[in-house]
């Protein structure tokens, strides 16, 4: 009898978790025109979707578990959803154009997030930008505690002064990315030296670097570029969030199930020219390696063979590809070398003739895909469109054919009733004259018959 026990007892504790997910709409709260008059009361994390978005309905249960977790660990946050195509004015108000647009409201401030939809990178990004923008390391205990934690680590130390409201207000822009802390220079690592104070460190990939505004220019612009590790596994949305660091991106382009040595052995040369050559390529180039050539060859609009390596632009959609293969360190050096004083050859661009090609590529693309994953409903979609086509022209070239021969016949048929008309005047010409002697009166006719008697 203890098996069937355990059975019920497992099916219940199913049914308690089914129920617990299926109820997790029970904490996102349904939002309405009301929520934009009480909104500033409470720090909100707010789904704007529409109802027929694929993506939305994806993301939903993800929605309805960051509702569940946001208050079991007892977050200021709330967590609500809003119909953008029932509240459309709302929701243009706070800047929504697509769907979903996840924001984070917090008093008159709406930051928008743009990373991975997945719980816990949501989770993250909402108590990142609800605790406060500038967060105090008192001891050297809580520092290493939270260096420990992240991998890029940016910390403001001395007092106030003008790069502390600097530090303030980059911090309000970019908190969406990254965490902000603030220390007092004993708090550091002993390894660290620090030129003046005050200054600004960021910790990352084993060491740090202080902000030099001389050398490294705006200090925004600069916490931008330095937001990344220098050796990236890089993907999609990685590549979307380092155009905004206009740095060029050197990528290792392997099957990381491949462990070949020519897979392998380009990935060691990029991360030891990261590694290596930093102070020489850190303000220009961003290195890493991505994981097959399926993304890569959409965003080229190329078929690159793997392995490669080769270096993006993505201000400008340019890339450019070695003239030779790389077979050490040196050789990579020189080519970075050889696109920075402009002698490598730049391919792609975002010109007409690439916006073009970019069109028919897309277009081909999903032509290819459709007939790969359904060839029936490709014959359908694509199939009927182009009979459609072939019966108008059809249709059309027979109207003009049929039309030409109507034509033909209506000009024969008008030149035959010309003659019969010529033809017809002169007999009516013949019996007119006939016609005068039958309208001559009786008394004309007697006086004639009179005259010609006398001259008989």
């Amino acid at each position: 009898m203890a098996a069937p026990g355990g059975r019920w007892r497992w099916l219940l504790g199913a049914a308690v978790v089914a129920h617990v997910l299926a109820s997790g709409a029970g904490f996102v709260e349904d939002l309405d025109e009301a929520f934009k008059e009480n909104r500033k009361d409470d720090i909100w994390l707010v789904d704007f979707y529409a109802p027929w978005c694929g993506h939305c309905k994806k993301l939903e249960p993800v929605w309805n578990e960051v509702g569940i977790e946001m208050k079991n660990m007892g977050s200021p946050v709330k967590v609500g959803k809003m119909d953008a195509t029932s509240f459309s004015s709302i929701a243009s108000e706070f800047g929504v154009r697509g769907y979903p647009t996840i924001k984070l409201l917090k008093g008159d401030l709406a930051y928008n997030y743009r990373g991975p939809r997945t719980k816990d990178d949501i989770i993250e990004f909402a108590n990142r930008v609800a605790g406060p923008l500038i967060r105090p390391l008192p001891s050297q205990h809580m520092f290493e505690h939270v260096q420990k934690r992240h991998r890029v680590l940016f910390v403001y130390v001395g007092g106030e002064s003008p790069l502390k409201e600097k530090y303030i207000e980059v911090a309000s822009e970019l908190i969406v990315y990254t965490y902000f802390f603030s220390a007092s220079e004993d708090v550091l690592p002993e390894y660290v030296t620090l030129p003046e104070l005050p200054a600004v460190l960021v910790f990352k990939d084993g060491t740090y670097f202080v902000y030099d505004e001389y050398e490294d220019g705006d200090l925004s612009s600069w916490i931008n570029r330095e937001r990344f590790q220098g050796y990236l596994n890089v993907d999609g949305f990685t590549l979307y969030e380092l155009g905004d660091t206009g740095k060029l991106v050197a990528i290792a382009v392997v099957d990381d199930k491949n462990s070949s040595l020519e897979h392998t052995r380009l990935k060691s040369i990029i991360q030891e020219v990261a590694r290596d050559y930093r102070d020489n390529f850190h303000r220009d180039f961003q290195f890493g390696h991505m994981d097959g050539n399926d993304y890569i060859n959409s965003l080229l609009m190329d078929d690159l063979t793997i392995p490669t390596i080769v270096v993006l632009n993505t201000s400008n959609q340019q890339y450019f590809l070695p003239d030779r293969h790389i077979e050490n360190t040196e050789d990579m050096v020189q080519f970075i070398n050889n696109i920075l004083d402009g002698t490598a050859e730049a391919q792609g661009g975002d010109g007409l003739l690439q916006r073009i090609k970019r069109v028919v590529y897309d277009a081909k693309s999903t032509v290819v895909s459709v007939f790969k994953s359904s060839p029936l409903l490709g014959c359908f979609l694509f199939g009927l469109p182009l009979g459609v086509i072939s019966i108008m022209c059809y249709g059309i070239c027979t109207a003009d054919t049929d039309g030409g021969i109507d034509e033909n016949e209506a000009a024969k048929k008008e030149n035959g009733d010309r003659e019969l008309t010529d033809e017809g005047s002169e007999e009516e010409q013949e019996e007119e004259k006939n016609g005068k002697y039958t309208e001559l009166s009786d008394g004309e006719l007697k006086q004639k018959d009179i005259t010609e008697k006398k001259k008989d």
